[in-house]
């Protein structure tokens, strides 16, 4: 990782503000990987920053701990969902940077539809 995204590296954690019809900012924080230079994180197709990043795509992201508290600087981004043919890869890494809990909690939250967010730095 390198640019705007050298903070994330070393991190698990990653706050995504994606914005209501309203414009009111609402943050969330969600395991992520890096992949060429683009962020990729895991969500139900259920869940309200799915469905914010669906109608809205603009972003900010910014390192965090698990509870949301931010570890750095936000930056401008992009998201959208990634194609399938990005999720096989996106799939494994989480697995394997997160190892066993990544394994308990998606057999724990078996029976939903998932989507993969793709997330690109917007250059400030």
């Amino acid at each position: 990782m390198g640019g705007l995204l050298a903070q994330f590296q070393g991190q698990k954690y990653l706050n995504i503000e994606s914005y209501r019809r309203s414009g009111q900012p609402v943050r969330t924080p969600v395991w992520f990987v890096e992949i060429n230079d683009l962020l990729y994180a895991r969500t139900a197709v259920s869940t309200g920053k799915f469905k914010r990043i669906r109608n809205n795509p603009s972003v900010k992201i910014a390192p965090c701990d698990f509870r949301g508290n931010v570890r750095g600087e936000w930056i401008s981004g992009e998201a959208s969902v990634a194609p399938a043919e990005e999720t096989k890869d996106v799939y494994r890494l989480l697995k394997k940077k997160y190892g066993i809990i990544y394994a308990m909690t998606t057999a724990f939250l078996r029976g939903k539809t998932y989507a993969v967010l793709k997330i690109r730095a917007k250059d400030q």
